[in-house]
């Protein structure tokens, strides 16, 4: 390799906390020792093959250009006509919907559209990595309120003390990445009650939103005609439809508050893939995929639960989401990190550590397990974890 003949100028880092992902570190880890990857979140099988061949479809076709940069109309509509079957609430699908390069980068256009600098993001703990890094870029300041220890449900007194003059807007996740809690009716409507009075915008991170077990309904801000006045709802294709390398999502919003969100879409990525687009619109055409998603992933979690009672770890509720925690206070001393890199290293199953989700690494003894797997998968995982 040559080496440069001048050193390289020195840069400011915007993001000087920002590392290497955990999840980036813990599938190569398990890459290196063989292990079962039950840690970062995706699916090890294959997504229905008609999408597939509405991919080939399209483009045959002929759509291989720049789309609209909202979106094509047809997936647009699709989205609209969903929300409104589930939900109750009609988005206008030419100014309410876009179509995003993925969730994070709906949430990160989000917040580089209305947070200012000198703004606050209430930010609710354990959060997904990539919130508080968005609101940093936008030179806000992330305000870090947790989940209570043990539920990981929202403290709306914590929440409320958290509230200012400089509150810009407020995260939400439900079903909740990583503890897949999910919010109810109530908590909807206190924090409707809450806001009332402010001008607090909510995003809502609603990538899981068909993950939902038991016979509960997920409490969309889509569905609570006063939240959803405020919100930025953000999904994802990827997560629905087994398909998360294609990168696509969508908001919905007020007209008002798309009209911001597309003024920085169109400088961050302008568009998204023209075929997967009108794949994805033909492929909505049938709900049954996304209504039978809580179906085909409960009977996962449930087998994957069963088999966690031969071990010594001890399973958190898990109400949504692909996600399942489990507490190895019975297993080991160890910290998160450091547990985790033990279960990868010696017993081959890879896990993330909860610790991961909070700003200070605040330690619980908690790991968060995928089993958004095939069910040998699961099962060659559960035969090692019963050795612990």
């Amino acid at each position: 390799m040559t080496a440069f003949a001048h050193p390289a100028p020195s840069v400011t880092s915007r993001l000087p906390r920002v590392g290497t992902t955990i999840f980036s570190v813990m599938s190569a880890l398990a890459q290196q020792h063989g292990a079962v990857n039950l840690g970062q979140g995706f699916p090890d099988f294959d997504c229905d093959p008609k999408l597939l061949d509405a991919v080939d479809d399209a483009m045959r076709r002929g759509l291989n250009q720049y789309p609209p940069m909202a979106g094509v109309p047809q997936l647009r509509e699709a989205v609209a006509a969903k929300i409104a079957a589930l939900y109750g609430q009609r988005y206008d699908a030419a100014s309410e919907i876009t179509i995003t390069a993925g969730a994070t980068q709906a949430i990160l256009s989000v917040i580089l559209a209305v947070v200012h600098p000198g703004d606050e993001v209430i930010v609710l703990e354990p959060a997904y990595d990539s919130y508080e890094p968005n609101i940093v870029l936008a030179g806000g300041r992330a305000v870090h309120v947790p989940l209570d220890a043990g539920t990981f449900r929202p403290n709306f007194e914590a929440i409320a003390a958290a509230l200012s003059p400089r509150t810009r807007a407020i995260i939400v996740n439900t079903p909740h990445n990583p503890s897949a809690t999910v919010w109810s009716e109530a908590d909807m409507q206190r924090l409707a009650d809450l806001l009332r009075p402010t001008d607090v915008l909510v995003i809502a991170d609603e990538v899981y939103e068909h993950m939902v077990y038991d016979g509960v309904r997920h409490e969309s801000m889509s569905r609570h005609p006063e939240l959803a006045a405020r919100s930025f709802v953000v999904s994802s294709f990827g997560k629905t439809y087994h398909v998360t390398g294609w990168k696509i999502g969508y908001v919905a919003a007020p007209a008002p508050l798309t009209a911001e969100l597309r003024k920085v879409h169109q400088f961050n990525v302008f568009t998204v893939n023209t075929p997967m687009q009108h794949a994805l619109a033909a492929y909505m055409a049938d709900p049954a995929p996304h209504l039978g998603l809580a179906a085909f992933y409960q009977r996962k979690r449930d087998l994957f639960r069963a088999g966690l009672e031969a071990t010594r770890l001890r399973a958190l509720p898990s109400a949504g989401t692909y996600f399942q925690c489990v507490d190895y206070s019975a297993v080991s001393d160890l910290g998160e990190a450091a547990f985790c890199e033990w279960l990868t290293r010696d017993i081959g199953v890879a896990a993330i550590p909860l610790s991961a989700f909070y700003r200070d690494g605040f330690e619980q003894r908690i790991v968060r397990l995928c089993f958004a797997k095939k069910d040998e998968t699961l099962e060659r995982a559960l035969e090692r974890l019963a050795k612990i």
